[in-house]
């Protein structure tokens, strides 16, 4: 048991990178759309390029949308209107009728015609009540059909013209009175009707409705049936019309299959292994070629976080409405990761997004290619991303190739750009404006992460800082040192292609440990006066060497990041403390070399290697006296080459080819400090 948990203790950050493995393959496979892939790919127009397709099993050929809302369109057309009939109404108009009558009618009129005059508004109260008299206007084509209801019992049967409504009742009144030869009479039937008649007529809105979903819900999907084994398409065959809508209808039916409960938990499944090996992929590149990066959980989960939430937004935009997938910003994801580790990883990183997306979006090969092309521009152009003119400048590079690829990959499928659908450029604009959130983004991921990215190194350049104030003032000399130190290490990093902000901040906050005792460094010593006197030579010695320890604890207590204490770390490697090495020598012939090293470690990258170069050589050179060109080249030779005898770079990855652009660099740049100009003949 004891062995057990020894075990797990000492390989716990393994086990943590295994769970957060397991866990985001987990998450991004639950994100995945829960149907399955047809395994070919075709267009519309464009010729069959896989071998003859025959039916593997039988399948219904779909109706098109077209087809579908047509049928849609005349059942609407045809269905069928249902009213309710109040009987009791036109009872009760008839009885109305007489006594109305004789108000408007008197006495007066000769019996025949008076006779002629009741037997013509009676017929007049039959036609308005054939079928009935709406309730309301009801907006519904002549010729639908109407079926008029008496206690949910059919009565009649006719189309909706037949109805009368409120505004049709002077016409027939005018109609009936022309034919009886009575219009003289036209004041007092309208008189007469408009206080007697009333409609018997609603609307059955609920009933209509039932009616009408019923028979769309008989709406077949589909149009006939395909065989199992019957040849569907022929290899260079053109995809269109009905062949189109087989294939379409094909591949519906196959994702539905696929995705069925008998094998859902063996796709689920394989769906898993790809996600698993692509992750994979990303750790073993991680622990071959940035194994800093691998062995810091902290990082790794960094990555992690972000690959998952790019396919969560993707994922959600797509479950939304799929046209709007090129709004999302992929391109922060390089961004991101380069601002806080190096291009090679944003690159990789990008890629592996970009494949797991290839199963969630719909035109697959298009939208990968596009995105891997958009995050090879990303890497190339991004540069020195604290620079807001540069971030603007990439992200509108990033959007025309958005455009110019789209444009090219609609041409080639459509072979014209006469239905070119320009909203979508305006789609790539707005991907581009998202794309600008990658500044705040990287603020909030520096506090919730605790990592660096450039722009806190142009934080912490700034020499009005607490911590380079400070050591202005403890130790002026010092500070005079790094700004020089400063200078020469940002120029040979441009010259050699290194993190130039980087080793401008290593540089300043390296001889930051010279502040707990100034006067014992030689650029502190305004008074002539030197405490080594008073001391051994091993007591001096440990003083020097203690300024790097110092350092890194006053690093620590004031929050620099690691990848500036790593610069205090490194910037003397495992060199020796020579003077008081030799002076003590003197005294003992059997000294030992170990008490006048330093603790290290030696530099392990380019920007470490280039700041002790430069310090050194700018400590040095204070020593020159009477300087010329020559002697700054022989004098900056004799010091570099010593550091690579005594294999200082050996742990950096820096090529002989930069450090002889480096000691180029610096050659020129102490001949100006020095103002060394041409010997002219008096």
């Amino acid at each position: 048991m004891k062995d057990l948990i020894n075990f797990l203790y000492r390989n716990h950050s393994l086990g943590y990178k295994l769970l957060l493995f397991l866990s985001t393959t987990f998450l991004i496979v639950y994100l995945f759309p829960k149907s399955g892939k047809f395994k070919y790919d075709f267009e519309k127009g464009k010729p069959w390029q896989s071998e003859n397709l025959y039916a593997p099993f039988n399948f219904a050929i779909k109706k098109t949308d077209a087809e579908i809302n047509e049928e849609r369109k005349q059942i609407k057309e045809n269905s069928v209107l249902y009213f309710d009939l109040d009987e009791q109404v036109f009872n009760a108009v008839k009885n109305n009728y007489d006594g109305a009558f004789k108000k408007v009618f008197p006495d007066s009129i000769t019996l025949s015609n008076r006779s002629a005059i009741y037997n013509t508004g009676n017929q007049i109260l039959n036609k308005l009540y054939e079928f009935g008299v709406l309730s309301e206007d009801y907006d519904f084509p002549a010729n639908q059909t109407v079926i008029v209801l008496n206690n949910r019992i059919e009565t009649a049967q006719t189309q909706f013209s037949s109805l009368v409504d409120q505004a049709e009742v002077t016409k027939i009144i005018k109609e009936y009175l022309s034919r009886n030869m009575l219009l003289d009479y036209d004041k007092q039937y309208t008189s007469l009707f408009f206080d007697i008649v009333n409609p018997n007529l609603s609307y059955n809105k609920e009933l209509t409705d039932k009616a009408l979903q019923d028979e769309l819900n008989k709406i077949s999907f589909a149009r006939g049936i395909v065989e199992r084994e019957t040849l569907i398409i022929s290899k260079g065959e053109v995809v269109e019309g009905d062949k189109l809508q087989i294939l379409k209808s094909l591949e519906a039916e196959y994702e539905s299959q696929v995705w069925s409960k008998s094998n859902y938990f063996w796709v689920v499944i394989a769906y898993t292994v790809l996600v698993a090996l692509a992750l994979l992929m990303l750790l073993l590149f991680l622990r071959k070629y940035r194994r800093k990066v691998f062995d810091n959980n902290t990082k790794v989960t960094f990555i992690f976080f972000n690959i998952f939430l790019m396919i969560l937004i993707t994922t959600l935009v797509v479950g939304y409405n799929s046209q709007y997938i090129y709004i999302v910003p992929i391109c922060i994801l390089p961004l991101v990761l380069k601002a806080f580790f190096d291009a090679r990883l944003g690159l990789f990183a990008h890629v592996i997004t970009v494949l797991l997306l290839g199963f969630i979006v719909s035109n697959s090969y298009e939208y990968m290619f596009l995105q891997i092309i958009a995050g090879i521009v990303t890497i190339l152009t991004v540069s020195e991303l604290y620079k807001r003119a540069n971030l603007f400048i990439s992200v509108g590079q990033i959007t025309l190739i958005y455009i110019v690829a789209y444009f090219a990959f609609f041409v080639i499928h459509e072979g014209s750009i006469e239905s070119l659908k320009w909203e979508t450029f305006g789609l790539f604009i707005l991907c581009g404006l998202a794309t600008l959130f990658v500044q705040p983004l990287i603020y909030a991921y520096e506090k919730l992460f605790g990592l660096v990215s450039d722009v806190s190194l142009l934080e912490l350049s700034d020499t009005n800082t607490k911590l380079l104030k400070e050591l202005s003032n403890k130790a002026p000399g010092t500070f005079h040192h790094s700004l020089n130190v400063a200078n020469l290490a940002e120029a040979a990093a441009n010259e050699i292609g290194a993190n130039a902000m980087l080793v401008r901040v290593g540089a300043l906050y390296h001889d930051i440990g010279k502040m707990k005792n100034p006067t014992y460094f030689t650029e502190n010593q305004s008074t002539g006066i030197n405490p080594h006197d008073e001391l051994s030579a091993k007591e001096s010695a440990s003083i020097i060497i203690d300024h790097v320890i110092n350092g890194i604890e006053i690093a620590r207590k004031n929050n620099l990041p690691d990848r500036v204490i790593d610069f205090i770390r490194t910037h003397h490697g495992t060199s020796l403390v020579y003077y008081f090495y030799m002076k003590e020598k003197e005294r003992f012939e059997d000294t030992d070399m170990a008490s006048f090293r330093y603790p290290g470690p030696r530099p392990f990258s380019k920007e470490t290697a280039i700041l002790m170069m430069c310090d050194s050589v700018e400590a040095a050179s204070k020593s020159l006296k009477e300087p010329t060109s020559s002697k700054i080249d022989d004098f900056v030779e004799s010091i570099i080459t010593k550091q690579m005898e005594n294999e200082q770079f050996l742990n950096a990855n820096i090529t002989f080819k930069e450090i002889q652009s480096i000691k180029k660099v610096l050659k020129h740049k102490l001949a100006n400090i020095y103002h060394l100009r041409i010997e002219y003949p008096e």
